[in-house]
């Protein structure tokens, strides 16, 4: 059977993929994030995810590859990682008492097959008083996240409800990546 490489070094995505218990490796990607924010929330994270898997692929070429990214949308508006302090206030305080949708997108490739798919998630947050999200801020917690929180730390004392796939939130919506590599031979194992 193949190597499976996750190309991304977040710790949350690779905490989600060992529920699964299928041993993988991990990648750092080197690749431009950058990107037009004039194009659909599901075409940004589907292109990224892509673009990591693909940097992946190159240096693992007999493997299967992960790629997987992650945005927040709030009033049409692409919120990725808060550059700052300031910035991550600001994007909460968007956030506030409002619906935003969270956008995961995963690629699955190999040398002979690419399966891309994403996965929306809308969450509704309290109305935030600005203690909240100055202490929220400076735990430290929401600098390295998009939209500026998360959901499965203490971000989760922000928000109300959500309508979607939970993990999708925290950044692998690994029901439907089990899926998808069940396709290519890999089934989740028991830790017996």
């Amino acid at each position: 059977m193949q190597d499976l490489v996750l190309a991304s070094t977040s710790p949350r995505r690779k905490e989600l993929l060992q529920k699964l218990n299928i041993p993988f490796i991990t990648f750092a990607p080197n690749v431009n994030e950058s990107i037009s924010l004039d194009r659909s929330p599901q075409d940004i994270v589907m292109t990224l995810s892509l673009r990591k898997a693909n940097a992946a692929l190159n240096t693992y070429p007999d493997s299967i590859i992960i790629g997987s990214d992650t945005i927040v949308v709030s009033g049409g508006k692409v919120l990725g990682k808060p550059d700052n302090e300031e910035d991550a206030k600001q994007m909460l305080k968007q956030l506030s008492g409002q619906v935003h949708s969270v956008y995961t997108g995963v690629t699955i490739i190999d040398s002979t097959e690419c399966i891309s798919f994403f996965e929306k998630t809308d969450v509704e947050f309290w109305t935030l008083e600005d203690v909240e999200i100055e202490q929220y801020v400076e735990s430290g917690e929401p600098l390295d996240k998009a939209g500026a929180y998360g959901i499965q730390g203490l971000g989760a004392l922000l928000v109300k409800s959500i309508q979607g796939d939970y993990y999708s939130v925290v950044g692998l919506p690994i029901s439907r990546l089990a899926r998808s590599l069940r396709r290519k031979g890999f089934f989740f194992q028991s830790k017996r």
